[in-house]
């Protein structure tokens, strides 16, 4: 029998490198969190996108 885990709930945006890859957790309406692991490459495409429309 798989064991539960207890969610984790909301908490502050974070992003943090783990190994090779860069894991960014983004709090979501409806509670949890959405995980998103990206390598750096796909992480400046993002950086690149979020500058279009932030200032």
């Amino acid at each position: 029998m798989a064991a539960m885990k207890p969610r984790t709930g909301d908490g502050p945006m974070e992003v943090v490198k783990e190994g090779r890859g860069i894991v960014m957790r983004v709090p979501v309406d409806g509670g949890g969190r959405l995980v998103v692991e990206l390598n750096a490459t796909e992480a400046s495409e993002l950086l690149d996108c979020l500058k279009g429309v932030v200032g």
